[in-house]
């Protein structure tokens, strides 16, 4: 018996020496000291086996949660980056409008009024966008989804809506309803102009 045996091994080992231990046992009436020392070892081996495992999948539950924990983080972070962006954007366009310009320029970039190429989306009231017209960011139970794959009734449709984690209006989905002259609640396009960075 080694360090490196595996679980595997251990229990077959085990029960060989539990064979022996019977065969002995019904030969002389009781087994060797030898055996039952030597089964004493693999039962305290295999016990040792059983810890390292149990540590190692403790060890990779706390590490699984603690990267779905920075990976939320992260996405919220990002979200808050880019309005950030958005907003200081804005500022510089109300700027540039203000004092009628087209452009202002420092040592390393070049802050420009530029016409947009196509249509944009303007949220007035986020609230308001339908669902159809949103990205849902979800966390979905496997029997929720089979379940709605399956027919969506009721009670599960309930279920699916309260699986919603994140949801953000979709511009590409207004501007799809827009193009078959549906109105959107909470939501109108227009041409406008965007901040670009040189």
């Amino acid at each position: 018996m080694s360090d490196g045996d595996t679980l595997f091994e251990i229990d077959r080992e085990l029960d060989s020496l539990l064979d022996e231990i019977e065969e002995q046992a019904e030969e002389n009436g009781s087994a060797s000291p030898e055996l039952l020392e030597r089964f004493r070892q693999f039962c305290d081996a295999e016990s040792e086996k059983v810890d390292r495992i149990g540590r190692f999948l403790s060890l990779m539950d706390n590490r699984m949660k603690y990267c779905r924990q920075q990976a939320d983080r992260f996405q919220t972070r990002a979200r808050s980056a880019d309005a950030k962006i958005v907003s200081t954007k804005n500022m510089v366009l109300y700027f540039l409008a203000a004092r009628g310009l087209k452009k202002i320029e420092g040592k390393e970039f070049t802050l420009r009024l530029q016409k947009n190429s196509q249509d944009s989306v303007e949220i007035t009231d986020a609230g308001q966008v339908p669902i159809t017209c949103r990205e849902l960011e979800l966390r979905i139970p496997g029997r929720v989804w089979q379940a709605v794959l399956a027919l969506l009734p009721e009670d599960t449709s309930k279920v699916l809506a309260n699986c919603i984690r994140y949801d953000t209006p979709s511009n590409d989905a207004i501007k799809e309803a827009a193009s078959r002259c549906e109105q959107v609640p909470g939501a109108q396009i227009k041409r406008g102009v965007h901040l670009r960075v040189a």
